[in-house]
C-alpha cells in the first residue's frame, strides 16, 4: 500500500483530548485546525486559544517543543467553519453527547470534499449509532480513532470499522496514525468499549471490589496490583486519583450503560456510596482537595477496611512498608524469575486478593474472544500500550500456565472459557517466529506492520550469546549484537557493564544498545553506591566506576559501528553508555540527560567528559565549551526530547536521527548501522585542553552568589566546584589533557563527592523517598 498522509488536517473540540491530538500532530511536523466554540465574552481567549495556553503550561509535556505551537491554527466553529472544505481529514473530539455529534455531522457533510475522512474520538459511542442518518458516502468515509490521554505518551490508538466504513479509508487511518504520529493502531470492531476500556476498567472496578471483599488496605491493593504485576505503580486508587475520581465514575456508568446485560462489567460497575460522598464533598483526586490519597504532612490514605457506616471513609497515615509478596515478587523478577508466583502462593488475605483479582481480569479478557475480537494479540497489546500494562492478559496466562489458570478460575467459582478450554499456550515460536493462535484454531505471526519490531517478541525467538541478571548479549541478522539491558528500572551494576563490555569483544558486523523497556535506564544503580558509601568502600567505589569508564570507552573505539536506541527515560549512567555510541536513533518522547548532580554527585562514566568535548565541537573554545557543560551539569537539566535535548548537545541533531513510533526505533537502527559497517573508522582518541584557571573562579563568584540569594544549597555549590575541576586547570597543571585523564578526574571528583555526609543524605533522600533532599 502506497504511504498514507494528509496535508490538511482539523480537529473539531479542544478539550484535554482534542488538543492533544492537535499537539501530537503537530509534534510530527504537520499543520493543524484547532476548532472550538466562541470566546463566552467579547475579549476573551477562545476555547481553541486557552487550549494552546494549556499546551503550553503542560506537564509532562503534550508538546516536544513548544515552538511546535506554530503548526495549529486555532479558530471558532461558527466563525471557521467553511475552513473544514479544504481538510482531507477531520477528527471530532466534541462532547460524548451523540445528538451534538450527529448535528455537527450533518453540518460537515455539506461542506467537506467528497474524499474528506471523518473520525471520532469517542471512547464510547458506537459507529451505528453516530452515522445512521448520514448518507452511505458519508458512511463510507467515517471511521472512529479512539486516542488515549496524554495523547503524546499514550501509544494505543483503536482504530473501530464501521460496516460501511471502506478498507482504503481504515488502511490509510493506520498508516499515517503508525508511521507519522507514532501510535499502535490495534483494529477493533464497532463493540461497546472497543478493546482497552473495556477491560481496562473492568480490572479497575475488579480491583476496587476485591479490595472490599478482602480487607486489604488501598495502599496494599496497589502495591500489590502494580508494579509486582507489572502494573504501572499507581496500582488501583493512585490511578483513579490520578485521573480523577469523579471522571471515572462517569466512565464506568458510560460502560455500564452500552454493555451486554449478561457482561460481568455489570457485577463490578455499580455506584459505590463511599465514593460518590466523596466525589460530591469534592474529594475527587490530585485535582481535587485529594481523594484516596492525600497529604497532612505526611502521605495518608482513606481507611476503607472494616468501614461499613455512611459518608467518607477516614483518612490515615498511609502505610510505608511493602507487603512481602511485593517484595518477594521484585526479587524474583530481579533474579529473571516469575514474579507473579509469589503474588499467587500463600493463604492470606493478600494472596487471596492476588488469585482473585487476577483470575477474574483475565477469565473476562479470555471471555471477549471472539465474540470482540479473534485474537488476543488485539487485546493484549491494547493494554500494552493503552494501560502501559507489561505483558497482556493472554501473555499472563502463559507465564502462569494453564493449570495455575484453571485454579485461579476454581477459587473465583468462574468456568474456563472456551477459547482456552485445550489449555495450550496463546503464544508459541514455530519455525524461529512468534505466532499467536486466532479463535479459528490456527496460529499465525503476530501481527505488526511492516517495517515494525517489538524487541520483547523477538527476543522470545532468540537464545543469548551471553546473559546475566541486569543484561543479555543477542546476536540478530546481519552478524549484528544487541545489547539489552533488563534490570529494575535498568539501573545498571557491574553485571550490566559486563554485557557492554562483551558486546566490544564479539561485535560482529555491528552493536545497537537497546531494550523496548518503557524507560531506557534510569541510570547507575544507586542502592549499590549506597552500601559502598556506607561501609567506606572509597576503593571499591573508585573501581567500579573505572570498570564502567574501560567498558564504554571499548564500546566508542570497537572496530565496527555502534548505535544507541533509546525510548523512555536515559538519565546519568544510562545515557553515559549512548554518548559512547557513533550515532543514536532516538524514540521522539525520549528524556536524555546528566541528573547526578541533583544527588550530590557527578558523572563518572564519560559523561562530563563527552559533554565538554561535544562543546569544544560545537563552539571551538575550550573555555566556552566548559561553561557550558559546567552550566548543563551542574543544573542536572534534560531534555524532555531530543529536539530540547540538542540545545545542551546531548542528542547531536546533524549526526543522531528520531523516530515516532517506537516500533520503528529497531529497525531504523539495524538499517543505520548496517548502511554505517561499509566504510567504517572508529573515532581517534581525542586532545583536549582544560579550561584556563580564571574560569573556576567565574563559576566560584556565580555559585556563591546564587547561595547569598538563597537560590543554591552550599552544598550544590560543592558539587559545582567538583564538576568543575574536571574541566578546568588546578594550580600548577598543565594544559592537554586525554580522554583517560578526564575519566580519572571524573572518578576522583566522585570519590571527593561522596565522602561528604550531605552526599550521602542526598542518596538516601532519593532512595527513600524518591527525590532527592536539599542541604
Amino acid at each position: 500500500m502506497k504511504a498514507a498522509n494528509f496535508k490538511n488536517i482539523a480537529v473539531i473540540g479542544a478539550g484535554t483530548m482534542g488538543s492533544g491530538i492537535a499537539a501530537q500532530i503537530a509534534n510530527a511536523g504537520h499543520n493543524v485546525l484547532l476548532l472550538d466554540l466562541s470566546a463566552q465574552s467579547a475579549g476573551d481567549k477562545t476555547p481553541a486559544e486557552i487550549a494552546i495556553d494549556r499546551l503550553l503550561a503542560s506537564d509532562p509535556p503534550q508538546l516536544m517543543s513548544k515552538k511546535n505551537t506554530a503548526r495549529i491554527s486555532t479558530g471558532v466553529i461558527d466563525d471557521d467553519f467553511d475552513k473544514l472544505a479544504e481538510c482531507d481529514w477531520i477528527i471530532e473530539a466534541i462532547v460524548e453527547r451523540l445528538d451534538i455529534k450527529k448535528a455537527l455531522y450533518r453540518r460537515l457533510d455539506a461542506v467537506i470534499r467528497p474524499d474528506c475522512i471523518v473520525s471520532s474520538n469517542t471512547s464510547t459511542i458506537p459507529i451505528k449509532l453516530l452515522v445512521e442518518d448520514m448518507p452511505t458516502a458519508f458512511r463510507q468515509r467515517f471511521a472512529i480513532t479512539h486516542y488515549f490521554n496524554p495523547v503524546r505518551y499514550m501509544r494505543l490508538l483503536e482504530l473501530v470499522t464501521g460496516a460501511d466504513t471502506n478498507a482504503d479509508v481504515i488502511d490509510r487511518l493506520a498508516d499515517f496514525n503508525d508511521r507519522v504520529l507514532g501510535k499502535g493502531v490495534v483494529r477493533c470492531a464497532d463493540t461497546p468499549g472497543f478493546l482497552g476500556n473495556r477491560v481496562g476498567v473492568f480490572a479497575l472496578q475488579v480491583g476496587i471490589d476485591e479490595t472490599l471483599k478482602c480487607g486489604l488496605s488501598i495502599e496494599d491493593t496497589d502495591a500489590l496490583f502494580g508494579r509486582p504485576m507489572g502494573i504501572p505503580k499507581t496500582g488501583v486508587f493512585g490511578l483513579y486519583d490520578l485521573i480523577g475520581i469523579d471522571l471515572m465514575a462517569d466512565v464506568v456508568v458510560s460502560l455500564g450503560n452500552i454493555l451486554p446485560a449478561d457482561d460481568a462489567f455489570h457485577g463490578v460497575g455499580g455506584a459505590n456510596p463511599a465514593i460518590a460522598a466523596m466525589i460530591a464533598a469534592g474529594f475527587t483526586g490530585d485535582k481535587g482537595k485529594g481523594g484516596f490519597y492525600g497529604h497532612d504532612g505526611v502521605r495518608i490514605a482513606r481507611q476503607f477496611a472494616g468501614f461499613d457506616g455512611d459518608g467518607i471513609p477516614p483518612y490515615k497515615a498511609a502505610k510505608t512498608t511493602l507487603p512481602p509478596a511485593a517484595i518477594a515478587a521484585a526479587e524474583a523478577a530481579a533474579r529473571q524469575d516469575e514474579p507473579l508466583f509469589p503474588l499467587l502462593d500463600g493463604n492470606d488475605n493478600q494472596a487471596r486478593f492476588c488469585r482473585r483479582v487476577l483470575g477474574r481480569i483475565l477469565h473476562y479478557a479470555a471471555s471477549l474472544v471472539p465474540s470482540v475480537t479473534s485474537t488476543p494479540q488485539d487485546i493484549d497489546d491494547a493494554m500494552k500500550l493503552g494501560f502501559n500494562w507489561q505483558r497482556g492478559p493472554f501473555e499472563m496466562i502463559d507465564a502462569i500456565g494453564a493449570q495455575r489458570f484453571t485454579t485461579l478460575l476454581d477459587e473465583c467459582g468462574l468456568d474456563t472459557p472456551p477459547f482456552l478450554q485445550d489449555g495450550a499456550p496463546n503464544y508459541t515460536v514455530q519455525a524461529g517466529n512468534l505466532m499467536v493462535r486466532h479463535a479459528d484454531g490456527h496460529r499465525y505471526p503476530v501481527n505488526l506492520p511492516d517495517g515494525a519490531m517489538r524487541f520483547h517478541m523477538t527476543r522470545r525467538t532468540l537464545h543469548p550469546i551471553a546473559s546475566n541478571d541486569a543484561a543479555s548479549l543477542f546476536a540478530l541478522d546481519g552478524d549484528l549484537r544487541l545489547v539489552e539491558f533488563h534490570s529494575k528500572a535498568n539501573a545498571l551494576t557491574d553485571e550490566s557493564m559486563e554485557i557492554v563490555a562483551a558486546a566490544a569483544k564479539d561485535h560482529g558486523a555491528g552493536i545497537i544498545i537497546h531494550n523496548d523497556a518503557q524507560h531506557f535506564s534510569a541510570g547507575v544503580d544507586l542502592n549499590a553506591f549506597r552500601r559502598m558509601i556506607e561501609a567506606g568502600q572509597w576503593d571499591e567505589i573508585d573501581a567500579f566506576l573505572w570498570r564502567f569508564q574501560r567498558a564504554v570507552a571499548a564500546l566508542k573505539y570497537t572496530p565496527v559501528p555502534v548505535v544507541g536506541a533509546p525510548s523512555g527515560l536515559a538519565a546519568g549512567g544510562g545515557f553515559e553508555v549512548l554518548t559512547h555510541c557513533d550515532r543514536l536513533v532516538a524514540h521522539t518522547n525520549s528524556v536524555l540527560g546528566l541528573v547526578e548532580a541533583a544527588v550530590g554527585v557527578v558523572p563518572s562514566g564519560g559523561g562530563v567528559k563527552e559533554s565538554y568535548l561535544r562543546w569544544h565541537h560545537h563552539l571551538g573554545d575550550w573555555e566556552q565549551a566548559a561553561w557550558k557543560a559546567w552550566m548543563n551539569l551542574g543544573y542536572a537539566a534534560t531534555g524532555s526530547s531530543p529536539e530540547l535535548a540538542a540545545r545542551m548537545q546531548y542528542f547531536l541533531a546533524d549526526r543522531d536521527d528520531t523516530v515516532m513510533n517506537r516500533d520503528r526505533l529497531l529497525p531504523r537502527a539495524i538499517q543505520l548501522v548496517t548502511e554505517m559497517a561499509h566504510n567504517y573508522s572508529p573515532p581517534r582518541p581525542p586532545e583536549a585542553e582544560l579550561a584556563p584557571q580564571a574560569l573556576a573562579e567565574k563559576m566560584d563568584a556565580f555559585m556563591q552568589d546564587g547561595v547569598d540569594r538563597g537560590d543554591f544549597m552550599p552544598h550544590d555549590k560543592t558539587v559545582a566546584m567538583q564538576i568543575a575541576s574536571i574541566m578546568v586547570q588546578g594550580a600548577g597543571e598543565g594544559q592537554t589533557i586525554d580522554e583517560d585523564g578526564l575519566f580519572a578526574r571524573e572518578r576522583a571528583a566522585f570519590i571527593r563527592l561522596v565522602k561528604t555526609p550531605e552526599t550521602h543524605a542526598r542518596i538516601a533522600a532519593m532512595l527513600d523517598d524518591g527525590a532527592p533532599i536539599r542541604n
